[in-house]
């Protein structure tokens, strides 16, 4: 297949596919296919809710056409899929959204087509979860009447300097000469550069562990919060100190969640013990990052009551609830666990969050957000994200948002100097 024979369909167009499809959609043919209509609508006007991509990008991208018509699908001869891959209740794979969209694409596939993935899975999702699917639904061949490639996403949301193109993309094919149509289609858009990988299911495990060794070294410096809050010292001065040293990982402790850092590991793990192997240090690290917004809860509760605040008729204010700063994706926010450890000591939680969705907090979280200010003042604060609203507040700004003699204020992000808050009558928790 020609790069200029390509015809790209791009199946699922949020934070992932939505900047994927602007990007091809500036240089040749492009559908873009979504199964929520008011996405495509949203879209169609030029508007992108998760603010990845700019009204001025959308336009800039004029060969590329909306739709939620599956018969629209048919026209395209390589289809990328950026559908998720949550966990369920219980961290087992979710891979759901996955198997719909293989169906989906199924409908639509021919001789010649080429199908890549780009949702995170476990090596080996694509060739023993996806591909039966689209020969079932197609009656096609893998290998022979169609083909198939991995390339991982990397987007980083919120992140307006290392944008798609400027990470070096992971790609693979299922062929020699698939991997290099793929690596080439990849290599048209990604300034950054590619790397082909030698196979798949090589390519799957890359994007898995890239997100395992962050969570695991993240696990580490909150578990090392843990330790020295009960020796007494400042975790944060700790890690300056050490970080002095030239070969020291400068990671800090917090809350983790969001789509990838809190989910890929136990993708990871589910394939493990599925073959045999019942991983320890992943999941240890897992349990760590996990418990920690019930941690941060517990330990402003307990500065509460050392200041005399009555917990169940106190007010805690809470800033953000994305799970990560100057960004509206509250998926897999563990802000929501902070706020139910709160509410299960009888508090009352106010939270309040400028970037994200009050519809769309209400719908996944069944939190209403409200005003933590000069007006609506609270009994203890905790600053949840690091949106650069609340990193500019002032510790005379942060006074006025409480009503308490003796306030708390639990700050999760180490967003601000804990001597001048404590000189504003603050009693400061941070991790």
């Amino acid at each position: 297949m020609k790069l200029a024979e390509l015809k790209i369909a791009i199946i699922g167009l949020g934070y992932v596919g939505l900047p994927l499809a602007v990007e091809f959609g500036k240089k040749s043919s492009v559908i873009g296919f979504d199964i929520n209509h008011s996405r495509i609508d949203e879209l169609k006007r030029g508007e992108d809710h998760t603010l990845e991509v700019s009204s001025d990008d959308l336009k800039k991208a004029d060969q590329l056409n909306f739709t939620a018509n599956l018969h629209d699908l048919k026209e395209a001869n390589f289809f990328i899929v950026t559908v998720p891959t949550p966990v369920d209740q219980v961290n087992r794979p979710d891979l759901t959204p996955l198997k719909k969209a293989s169906e989906t694409v199924g409908q639509a596939l021919k001789k010649g087509d080429i199908v890549v993935y780009e949702s995170t899975v476990y090596p080996g999702a694509t060739e023993e979860v996806c591909i039966p699917i689209l020969e079932k639904i197609s009656g096609l061949k893998f290998n022979q009447d169609f083909f198939a490639g991995y390339s991982p996403e990397r987007i980083n949301p919120g992140d307006k300097v290392n944008t798609l193109t400027k990470i070096k993309k992971i790609t693979s094919g299922s062929t020699p000469e698939i991997a290099d149509t793929v690596d080439a289609v990849y290599a048209s858009i990604i300034t950054a550069g590619t790397h082909k990988a030698s196979s798949i299911k090589v390519a799957e495990a890359a994007k898995v562990i890239e997100n395992t060794q962050r969570d695991l070294n993240i696990a580490l410096v909150n578990e090392l919060s843990v330790i020295f809050d009960r020796l007494g010292i400042d975790t944060i001065d700790v890690l300056e100190a050490a970080g002095s040293k030239w070969n020291f990982l400068p990671f800090r402790p917090g809350l983790v969640g969001g789509h990838c850092i809190g989910v890929d590991p136990y993708y990871l793990t589910h394939k493990a013990e599925e073959v045999g192997y019942h991983p320890q240090v992943i999941l240890a690290g897992r349990r760590i990052n996990d418990n920690m917004a019930r941690y941060v809860a517990r330990n402003t509760i307990k500065k509460m009551l050392q200041n005399g605040i009555d917990v169940p008729r106190a007010k805690v204010g809470v800033l953000g609830v994305t799970f990560k700063e100057n960004c509206p994706d509250i998926r897999n926010s563990k802000v929501a666990d902070l706020i139910k450890e709160f509410e299960a000591w009888g508090a009352q939680v106010v939270v309040s969050d400028p970037w994200a969705d009050a519809d769309e907090v209400k719908h996944e979280y069944g939190i209403e957000l409200g005003l933590v200010d000069a007006e609506h003042p609270v009994d203890a604060l905790v600053v949840a994200v690091g949106h650069n609203e609340f990193r500019n507040l002032s510790a005379a700004e942060l006074k006025t948002y409480v009503r308490s003699d003796k306030p708390v204020l639990a700050d999760v992000k180490g967003l601000f100097n804990r001597t001048i808050i404590a000189e504003h009558g603050f009693t400061v928790f941070r991790l």
